[in-house]
């Protein structure tokens, strides 16, 4: 590997799997800076380019991306693939090779394929950072929901966090689990068995619903039952009785606990209306903190 791509790798974000939980804590607390901000634009970037590269549709990620790069100051460049030579078939390493040769600093991807943003950044010199790719992890998301639980329990060694749904297609669950073992919380899952991954069954336990609610963290997932032909449930509401966050569970749920979800929510099917605002839900919370994360992990990128 070259200097410049071993300088490039090593502020490359793919993935939480693998961080430490020094690393995870600094960007922690630099995102608890930047919210603190007091003026919402700095020049802290001023000059360095950066191109948000989404090959997968998303409105609230890549928003919160673009947020998070104009307050720092950067030049801002969006792509989106139906409008590009990727419709054509140009690949994704020409495509992200390409902006590369035309002189930006760093890219923010999300994609469909798994294992493809990996083999991208060993040929790739300026740092790129994982908007989310295929079923494989989305860190971002994972370091905001860490960021939404250390503001309200003040650590998060010890905490005890369920990960409810499609755990077999969430990148959100994956890049949780690692993140939140890393900082020394327990992680448990609960799911069908159409929708449990088995490969992470030796990292975090399955567990039925009913304990999966005492958790200090009820993290539910959004759960596309279009994936899951010739299931276990025929129906949303059937979903709904058998693994979602009804009112009446989280009745049941500690006084201390809360309800988080990656969003976006289907609501009355994973989390009952009523629940996605109520006093205990951190749903929005979470949301707003996607824009000083990402500003502190795009700091990391081009410091």
């Amino acid at each position: 590997m070259t200097t410049t791509l071993k300088a490039a790798s090593e502020k490359h974000l793919l993935g939480t799997k693998g961080m430490s939980a020094q690393e995870i804590t600094s960007i922690l607390d630099r995102a608890a800076y930047w919210e603190q901000y007091p003026v919402k634009l700095s020049n802290h970037l001023n000059g360095r380019f950066v191109a948000n590269m989404f090959f997968e549709n998303s409105t609230r990620t890549r928003f919160s991306f673009e947020v998070a790069e104009k307050r720092l100051g950067a030049e801002v460049l969006n792509f989106a693939a139906a409008a590009s030579s990727v419709a054509k078939g140009e690949s994704i390493y020409d495509t992200v090779k390409t902006l590369e040769s035309m002189g930006i600093d760093a890219g923010v991807i999300r994609m469909k394929p798994n294992g493809l943003l990996e083999e991208l950044a060993q040929k790739i010199r300026v740092p790129l950072i994982n908007a989310g790719d295929g079923n494989n992890e989305h860190p971002t998301q994972a370091l905001l929901d860490l960021y939404t639980m250390r503001k309200h329990f003040g650590e998060l060694k010890g905490l005890n966090v369920a990960i409810i749904g499609d755990i077999l297609h969430s990148r959100v669950a994956r890049s949780n689990l690692w993140a939140l073992q890393a900082v020394g919380a327990k992680v448990s899952f609960c799911a069908p068995e159409t929708m449990q991954a088995p490969e992470l069954a030796a990292h975090a336990p399955y567990i039925p619903m009913e304990e999966a609610i005492q958790a200090d963290v009820v993290m539910m997932l959004r759960v596309q039952l279009e994936r899951h032909e010739g299931g276990l449930f025929k129906s949303q509401e059937d979903y709904r009785e058998a693994y979602g966050l009804t009112a009446d569970r989280a009745g049941r749920m500690a006084p201390h606990a809360i309800i988080m979800h990656p969003a976006p929510v289907n609501r009355d099917v994973e989390i009952d209306d009523e629940l996605v605002e109520c006093e205990r839900s951190k749903i929005f919370t979470q949301m707003s903190h996607g824009v000083p994360i990402r500003m502190a992990v795009i700091e990391r990128a081009l410091s």
